[in-house]
């Protein structure tokens, strides 16, 4: 569980760390012996298509290879993640009910303040997977091909333009209102259950741009019905040798936090400790890790403790990128 505590002298703890130690130790091996012996559900934040949910279908397999029990994917789209999130949160703190989120998960944390759940109370970190890259992406029929020529056609429509996302205050909610703020021209936000929905509605040119993930947009614009103009990374990635990376166009604009793995507060280390290695073992697999840089996907894996210390770190991050994009809490 993710806790602030006030400083002690170690001293004045150790009769208690010890026996506590002597104490614990058999039943966390019994938990690890014992664990799993029943299917494991992951609840995913976003409709089937999106990120989060092609991550969990790829690691899968292997999961359920070591563990001898399925790993059960269920889609729980809504509200921007945070439906998910309230079931995860609720659910018995035995390892058997997962949450699969993306970097909205510490997004919500800052601008929701009605959330059915205490985001740093009700959860326990269990590991990391890494982050997508984020890509600009506009209709082929809109007939700009540049970010030049995409601030140029907004300006010349101010207020008029539409972008999409899979919900307020979501990962591709954030980072498309990054790129309006660091381009200097406004839009209007147009919010959708998936990735999936609201790249159709870009491809139907309903809607003018998005930013989505790479690993969700990238067949479409093999396929030439989505056009990229720039990703959010430091360089170019491999998947589009040809699309400039912010830095080269666009300096003020980027992307923070992961996609993730968390479990109810209360859950075992020793059991999520468990699933973070077996996690953190499937994404290196060589075949895993391909499929993932050929998506322009960054890996990078974490124990329960460092996912929850990261987790704290996207929440101050995200907490000054509101302020500096004007947006504010609901």
């Amino acid at each position: 569980m993710l806790i602030q505590c006030r400083w002690h002298s170690p001293l004045r703890f150790l009769p208690w760390l010890a026996a506590t130690t002597l104490i614990a130790a058999p039943g966390l091996t019994r938990a690890q012996q014992k664990f799993p012996v029943k299917p494991i559900r992951l609840v995913v934040a976003f409709t089937a298509g999106g990120t989060t949910d092609i991550l969990a279908r790829l690691i899968a397999p292997g999961m359920n290879a070591a563990f001898g029990q399925p790993l059960v994917i269920e889609p729980r789209p809504g509200a921007g993640g945070t439906l998910a999130a309230a079931i995860v949160a609720r659910a018995p703190p035995d390892g058997y009910t997962l949450l699969a989120t993306s970097p909205a998960f510490a997004i919500s944390a800052v601008m929701n303040t009605n959330l059915p759940y205490d985001t740093l109370k009700d959860f326990s970190g269990v590991g990391e997977i890494g982050s997508s890259t984020t890509v600009l992406v506009v209709s082929p029929s809109l007939g700009v091909k540049t970010v030049k020529e995409l601030v140029a056609y907004a300006n010349a429509r101010p207020g008029k333009l539409l972008f999409g996302s899979t919900g307020a205050f979501t990962s591709t909610h954030f980072s498309a209102e990054r790129f309006r703020a660091a381009a200097g021209f406004k839009a209007q936000h147009v919010a959708f259950k998936g990735q999936p929905e609201f790249l159709i509605e870009i491809m139907a040119y309903r809607v003018q741009f998005g930013a989505p993930g790479l690993t969700v947009a990238l067949p479409m614009i093999k396929d030439g019905k989505l056009l990229p103009l720039v990703v959010a990374n430091p360089t170019r990635v491999a998947a589009l040798p040809d699309v400039p990376a912010s830095p080269e166009v666009l300096p003020g604009w980027g992307r923070d936090g992961s996609q993730a793995w968390l479990a109810p507060a209360g859950t075992p280390l020793a059991i999520r400790s468990q699933i973070s290695r077996e996690l953190a073992r499937n994404v290196a697999l060589p075949e895993v890790r391909e499929r993932l840089q050929n998506l322009g996907f960054h890996v990078t894996t974490a124990t329960p403790e460092e996912h929850e210390k990261n987790l704290r770190a996207d929440i101050e991050t995200f907490v000054r990128i509101a302020r500096e994009s004007g947006l504010k809490s609901k």
